[in-house]
């Protein structure tokens, strides 16, 4: 996966944007203001972290060297993924909508209706 895949990917998820408080190194990408990856796109190797649920972070860890505890982050919440073709792209794909959803799950009702979250219609 190229950088530009990354984030065509992340700002392809509905609310997404992609901010700079890091530095302008770093692409922070936010809904609602909360942050749901962040990745030094022009990092080599590329690498992104992405929230996830703690059970799946610790399986996904185990089954992918490339899959690492956050880097500088909350590392029982967030994963680091070296992106280097070792993780199918479908997988860091999910892992990104799974940390999109993740955070939108957090929001309030009315941002969630806002964004038209998948996940109110399953209701």
């Amino acid at each position: 996966m190229r950088a530009a895949d990354l984030k065509k990917i992340c700002l392809g998820l509905t609310g997404a944007r992609e901010e700079f408080p890091f530095g302008e190194e770093n692409s922070v990408f936010k809904v609602a203001g909360k942050m749901f990856a962040l990745s030094p796109l022009r990092g080599r190797p590329l690498r992104v972290s992405l929230k996830c649920d703690p059970d799946v972070a610790v399986q996904l860890r185990g089954q992918y060297p490339a899959i690492t505890a956050g880097y500088h982050l909350n590392k029982r919440h967030w994963n680091t993924v070296v992106l280097d073709g070792s993780v199918p792209a479908g997988l860091v794909r999910e892992m990104i909508e799974d940390s999109y959803d993740l955070v939108v799950a957090g929001l309030p009702r009315r941002e969630q209706e806002k964004l038209h979250w998948v996940a109110l219609i399953r209701e």
